[in-house]
């Protein structure tokens, strides 16, 4: 049998992930993408839902659904614009700021966990390998984005 491609590979990684957060998360009104809206808000600070639907590349729906969600929940709060009456500013709750800060605990853990599981001459090397794989996915999915693009308006 030949040996795993490296996709193969990271896909395996990628189920592994999605399954800890699904376990993580079982029985709770928290999801992936949810948690993606949390994160968005965690590191910006309050943000209007637009600029969360931007960061994010989802459709404002979308958006609007998650932040309802995540507000009736008690993670996440909205409050009028200062500056623009049609808009309002999306920010962490006092429960969302907790769960938040319990993840920030809970992935600088993980990752600690993960990387110790690497032999530590190889650390830095994986590092930078993960961080060559992701820069060039990111540069092909571009590609192929600015070439469906140019195929659509011919």
């Amino acid at each position: 049998m030949p040996d795993p491609l490296l996709l193969d590979r990271l896909l395996l990684v990628s189920h592994l992930f999605q399954q800890d957060m699904a376990r993580e998360y079982d029985g709770t009104p928290l999801s992936e993408a949810r948690m993606a809206v949390l994160w968005t808000v965690h590191h910006a600070g309050p943000v209007t839902q637009q600029a969360i639907a931007e960061s994010l590349a989802l459709t404002p729906r979308t958006i609007s659904a998650h932040v309802d969600a995540l507000e009736t929940s008690g993670h996440l709060r909205r409050t009028a614009h200062p500056g623009d009456r049609r808009a309002h500013l999306v920010a962490l709750a006092p429960d969302g700021a907790a769960l938040m800060e319990r993840t920030v605990v809970r992935h600088a853990d993980l990752s600690a966990q993960l990387r110790a599981a690497v032999a530590p001459a190889d650390r830095d090397a994986l590092e930078r390998g993960l961080d060559a794989v992701a820069a060039r996915l990111a540069e092909l999915i571009a590609d192929e984005a600015a070439g469906a693009a140019a195929r659509s308006t011919r």
